[in-house]
């Protein structure tokens, strides 16, 4: 039983992952060299406490986590509302400070325990038939599941974690059979509300950070200043970039945060063209064995809670490695595996940990009666 249930995990998953926080490592190695390497060494004590807390989430059964979620769920919006009683840290109330060097981070592990119970609550609701998911008033529950912490991050405010729960949201409907005209009548929603948003809604920050990505030059050295100096970094990287601890714009201090937001630049500048795109193929392949997982799983809750990772893991790669680039806004969003932070990097792992765990029990043959 043991063995067949080794074989069955996707290793390439996990493979991949463990090759991007060698390389992130290796970029904060050279981004944090004025500090004593102080990121990276707790971004290795993070990594220390992320992969037993991986193998135990192998080890339970994700049928057993999602009878529980319902808990979770509570909990997590509890402490969602209690985090914006704290002190603001970059101007968002995201953040319990545990100590100096160590915070906790709510809506990081909120993503998790959404999947999960919404996975579970969207099966309960079909019961079988794919079709039940189109049912008006049950659409409704699944909105308001969504929109209750949706609306606790906004208040933080943290869009980019909120952009993370509506993609991961929109993967899952989608799998779970969602009729075409609700796809439709949402679009046309979503593209009414942009400019309603921008206009009556976004603060005056979220508002300068679109009009910088429309156009940087709108200021140079001010609000789009951090994406020139991005791109300039990943475009003097070339081929094979410029050398650790030889890039002009990390190691003369114009990028910022070089260890967060901006890791990818320091990746194109110091090490090139060759790890770039090294970069993004490990996540094309990670996602697209995720997608796997999902249409393999040996039943619906472990396919919505793959699909479901997979959209975060999606949203996530995209928005910052297109937000270095210039090709989106900058939303604050972290490079899976890559950026520094300890929240971020534990809940990677989680979700690694759930792939890993449902692509493990696709066999039934491997569980006893």
């Amino acid at each position: 039983m043991k063995s067949k249930f080794l074989k069955n995990i996707e290793w390439s998953i996990l493979i991949c992952c463990l090759i991007l926080l060698l390389i992130g490592m290796v970029a904060l190695y050279s981004a944090t060299q004025e500090n004593g390497n102080s990121e990276l060494k707790r971004q290795i004590a993070w990594a220390v406490v992320s992969i037993p807390v991986m193998i135990a989430v192998i080890a339970i059964d994700y049928n057993a986590m999602a009878k529980i979620s319902p808990i979770l769920y509570i909990i997590f919006i509890i402490a969602l509302i209690a985090v914006l009683f704290t002190e603001p840290i970059n101007g968002a109330t995201s953040w319990f400070k545990i100590s100096e060097w160590a915070t906790f981070q709510p809506s990081e592990f909120a993503k998790i325990v959404f999947i999960i119970f919404f996975a579970y609550i969207m099966v309960k609701m079909q019961n079988g038939d794919k079709r039940e998911t189109n049912r008006f008033w049950k659409l409704l529950i699944s909105i308001l599941i969504l929109a209750i912490p949706v609306a606790l991050i906004v208040l933080q405010p943290d869009y980019g974690t909120l952009m993370a729960f509506l993609v991961s949201y929109i993967f899952m409907m989608f799998a779970a059979g969602i009729d075409k005209k609700f796809i439709i009548v949402a679009s046309i929603i979503v593209i009414v509300a942009i400019p309603l948003a921008y206009f009556y809604v976004l603060p005056e920050h979220a508002k300068t950070r679109i009009d910088v990505f429309l156009n940087p030059d709108l200021d140079p050295r001010g609000s789009g200043y951090n994406v020139i100096q991005s791109k300039l970094a990943i475009g003097s990287g070339k081929l094979l970039g410029m050398g650790l601890l030889k890039g002009n714009q990390t190691q003369l201090g114009y990028l910022y945060p070089k260890t967060t937001d901006f890791i990818f630049s320091v990746i194109g500048e110091e090490m090139g063209f060759v790890i770039a795109i090294l970069v993004i193929i490990l996540y094309i392949m990670m996602i697209t064995k995720s997608i796997y997982v999902a249409k393999t799983a040996k039943d619906d809750l472990g396919s919505y809670i793959a699909i479901g990772i997979c959209g975060i893991f999606t949203f996530h790669m995209l928005e910052n490695i297109g937000m270095t680039m210039g090709l989106l806004p900058i939303t604050g969003v972290p490079l899976p595996f890559v950026s520094y932070g300890g929240s971020s990097l534990v809940t990677n792992f989680i979700c690694i940990g759930l792939l890993l765990n449902i692509s493990a029990r696709r066999q039934k043959a491997i569980f006893m009666d």
